[in-house]
């Protein structure tokens, strides 16, 4: 079963998951992924935040080669390029 659908994210709304842009400043891949995730966080009701690699260490560490990258509670969902539909099914929209 893949992390993102474990079976206790099964039974969260998606008002109740989380969506975090892990980008830098300047990047027009994070421009574009910015786009996707507010349109479909927008349409499901789901809560997001947006993260500057360049402030974090350990976000530096973990994704500096793949970004921008998508998470959803906490756990990569996917990175430089973000499927709309893909990302609507993770939530559970």
């Amino acid at each position: 079963m893949s992390p993102l659908l474990r079976r206790s994210d099964k039974n969260k709304k998606p008002s109740e998951r989380l969506v975090t842009l892990v980008g830098k400043p300047g990047c027009h891949l994070c421009d574009d992924a910015r786009e996707v995730i507010a349109e479909v966080c927008g349409e499901a009701g789901t809560p997001w935040e947006e993260k500057d690699i360049t402030e974090d260490e350990e976000l530096y560490r973990l994704y500096w080669e793949q970004i921008p990258v998508v998470l959803v509670d906490g756990e990569q969902h996917t990175f430089w390029r973000v499927d709309p539909v893909r990302l609507r099914r993770a939530l559970g929209a």
